[in-house]
């Protein structure tokens, strides 16, 4: 799987923001789960300077479908991210993106 990723989360550093970690994560229901979830991509952006990226890559971890219980299933792709503060509680958010559909045939 090639995923093109760009943010620009540099609205999530404060004074108080030591680094924030990002991931991408496929999401979808089964009849056993209302959420399943498949990281495929993370990262750490250390400061502000490096919190606007593009980046063209391949899946950083396996999309695994255990089963066979995947094909032709729709799923979102979900950009989730922790904003790890100096001092205090630490916060997360996402952004889930809606529409995708595996094949129904593949290897």
């Amino acid at each position: 799987m090639t995923l093109n990723i760009s943010a620009d989360l540099s609205s999530l550093f404060t004074w108080n923001t030591k680094q924030v970690f990002v991931f991408v994560a496929a999401e979808y229901e089964t009849p056993q789960n209302a959420l399943n979830q498949v990281s495929l991509w993370d990262g750490i952006i250390p400061a502000k300077e490096h919190a606007k990226f593009l980046i063209h890559t391949t899946n950083k971890y396996r999309f695994i479908d255990q089963g066979s219980n995947l094909k032709g299933r729709d799923f979102n792709l979900t950009m989730h991210w922790h904003i790890m503060p100096k001092t205090g509680k630490m916060f997360a958010d996402k952004i889930v993106m809606t529409g995708y559909q595996l094949p129904e045939q593949y290897r």
